[in-house]
């Protein structure tokens, strides 16, 4: 991925109000943790008082890793969308094949998508927005075996944990997630609020 699938939350967040600023990382030759690393130190260089982190994805691995790595954040509030958080039924049926091992996966798989990533470490509210129409994805695609709902590529089971707060399901594909404006709309409400449905 190169950033550019979040273009259009990107633009609906600043519609709320938000000032955005996008961290792009190399998941097939960098591990978690060392991307973690790396937006440690792109977060240390932001001029803001307070700071949300907004993750798709494997993004939402690195924010385990980073709030193990430094759990001393700014204040704010982390939201995912489609994260594994106990690892990736399609990523362990895909790391089966060596060659799509390395072109797809590659080192995202350390304590990463097939499992043994930190639980969570912060002291913040933590929502999941979990897509449920399943549709085309790395799971579909490959025949991985995911689960019922699931998103293409997650299942809704694997988007689960005792320390996410608000889990909102969707009925959304993987990336087409990324390009709803209802989605964009529970984000801008989790993030100011702490809720998806705007009560806090």
């Amino acid at each position: 991925m190169t950033g550019l699938e979040m273009a259009p939350l990107r633009r609906r967040l600043r519609d709320c109000g938000y000032t955005v600023r996008p961290f792009h990382y190399r998941s097939l030759w960098r591990s978690p943790a060392e991307n973690a690393r790396h937006l440690a130190r792109f977060v240390d260089g932001l001029d803001a008082d307070v700071v949300h982190f907004v993750a798709h994805s494997l993004g939402g691995l690195v924010l385990l890793h980073l709030f193990e790595q430094a759990p001393l954040q700014r204040p704010g509030r982390v939201l995912m969308l489609g994260t594994p958080l106990l690892g990736s039924a399609a990523a362990r049926h895909v790391a089966n094949w060596p060659l799509l091992r390395r072109l797809l996966l590659g080192r995202s798989l350390e304590r990463g998508l097939l499992g043994g990533a930190p639980g969570w470490q912060g002291a913040r509210e933590l929502g999941m927005v979990a897509g449920t129409r399943g549709g085309l994805g790395m799971g579909t695609l490959f025949g991985a075996p995911l689960g019922p709902p699931h998103d293409g590529t997650v299942g809704v089971q694997e988007t689960r944990a005792m320390w996410v707060g608000e889990h909102l399901s969707v009925p959304h594909g993987h990336f087409g997630m990324l390009y709803s404006q209802p989605v964009a709309e529970a984000a801008c409400r989790f993030l100011r609020g702490g809720t998806f449905d705007g009560r806090g």
